[in-house]
């Protein structure tokens, strides 16, 4: 027997993908700790012997980025440096199957919707009493909250529904008790998170209830800042502008991730919603929130997108200005119903697609960014780095967005809000100094 396995069992949990799976390993690690077994998230300094891997089965570049992950901690295990490799997530949920036979070096798979057994692996209980309680991977000043699960949308690109199942809604109540818990931690910001938040309630209340559960956690005392992350355009709940616009501590941002602009595009992805509607919808958002920031994701390359597609959505992008964008190519996947469909764009085309629309976006963020320069903000500060302070605006979500560079002798900690005049503007970010 190994000397390392006499030793008390430490977890390493690495999560790859995004701030749903992020939750998903907190909440884990809050079980295991409050089991009395020692856990930690990346941990850099190597001194554990069980590795949990939360995988992302999304797209092709981050299942490929899971099973790198998955054999370089099998390959750990078999050189000694480790007892056992546990997978979960979203890849582990769609191809287990072929998996297990492909990498018979892990010791266990689960799915994504299967806490009780991973416990069971470590001979732990599920504590029910727990919940809400979680191990943070995150900087202590904010947090992600996860408010549903699952989607019942059939977008014709996306394989989260074969993954997290059918939209589930926590209770109102469950929500607002996870944020107090989080503020009594310490957590200043909160990002609410779902497949699709403007879904929320439907199942549960049997119709939409997202203005009430905001005016809820608006009335959480320290909670400073709630961010609304993930809404669908199809439908959208008007009345949750009403409270953004009421509520000072709900940040004026909405991610609101559209996919395309150009109509042949969005009929063909099962959007729901046309061109026009969509600039209906983000005129109205405006007039309701003056001064929102709205972010949206899309996606280059879909079969069949042609050329005057994609200057469609340039076209839209500097008629609209949104104030964040991200593109991501189009991933072929399985059992989707875009799979049926010829994946006829070339892998470097669709990249060049998408470098094009983002520097389209390139230019109207840096012009944005132009007319912030002696204006003050409420900054967060998030972190020191090369000797600067690094915050951000409530315009701005954290690792997606802008960051405001803080010139400053004075001492700060991150967590601290903080007034900065805007002395210089970059593509992405501002700089400026105390007031």
């Amino acid at each position: 027997m190994k000397t390392r396995t006499l030793k008390k069992d430490k977890v390493n949990i690495i999560t790859l993908g995004c701030s749903k799976n992020m939750v998903d390993s907190e909440v884990l690690s809050g079980q295991l700790k409050a089991n009395d077994i020692d856990v930690v998230h990346e941990n850099a300094k190597r001194d554990h012997n069980i590795v949990v891997v939360n995988t992302c089965g999304f797209i092709d570049k981050a299942k490929e980025e899971s099973i790198n992950t998955i054999l370089d901690q099998v390959e750990l295990k078999s050189r000694g440096k480790l007892d056992k490799v546990f997978v979960t997530g979203c890849l582990s949920e769609r191809y287990r199957g072929d998996l297990e036979k492909e990498i018979p070096g892990v010791d266990a798979w689960f799915g994504t919707m299967e806490l009780p057994l991973i416990l069971k692996k470590f001979d732990a209980d599920y504590k029910a009493e727990l919940v809400g309680e979680r191990l943070l991977s995150t900087p202590s000043h904010y947090a992600y909250l996860k408010i549903s699960e699952g989607c019942n949308r059939t977008c014709a690109f996306c394989a989260i529904p074969l993954m997290r199942g059918q939209h589930v809604s926590k209770p109102i109540e469950q929500v607002v008790a996870e944020a107090e818990k989080l503020v009594k931690s310490g957590v200043k910001e909160i990002m609410l998170i779902a497949q699709e938040l403007t879904y929320y309630g439907l199942d549960l209340y049997k119709q939409r209830r997202l203005a009430e559960l905001l005016h809820a956690l608006a009335d959480v005392k320290g909670l400073e800042w709630i961010r609304l992350h993930y809404a669908y355009p199809t439908k959208f709940p008007l009345e949750i502008l009403d409270v953004m616009r009421e509520r000072d501590n709900i940040c004026k941002y909405l991610d609101m991730p559209l996919q395309h602009i150009a109509d042949p595009m969005l009929k063909a992805m099962k959007r729901q919603i046309t061109r026009k509607e969509i600039f209906d919808l983000v005129q109205t958002i405006r007039e309701k929130v003056p001064g929102i920031c709205l972010r949206t994701t899309l996606i280059a390359g879909f079969p069949g997108e042609t050329e005057e597609d994609v200057e469609d959505v340039k076209r839209f992008l500097e008629e609209v200005r949104f104030d964040r964008v991200g593109v991501f190519t189009y991933s072929h996947e399985e059992n989707t119903s875009a799979y049926e469909l010829e994946d006829n764009i070339p892998a470097e085309e669709k990249e060049r697609r998408a470098q094009d629309i983002m520097e389209t976006q390139q230019e109207i963020s840096l012009e944005k960014n132009q007319e912030k320069v002696g204006k003050v903000f409420k900054v967060l500060v998030d972190k020191k780095e090369s000797g600067r302070y690094l915050g951000r605006t409530e315009f701005d979500s954290v690792e997606v967005d802008n960051e405001v560079i803080i010139n400053t002798d004075r001492k700060l900690k991150p967590g601290d809000f903080v007034q900065v005049k805007i002395t210089k503007a970059f593509d992405y970010d501002l700089e400026g100094e105390l007031v």
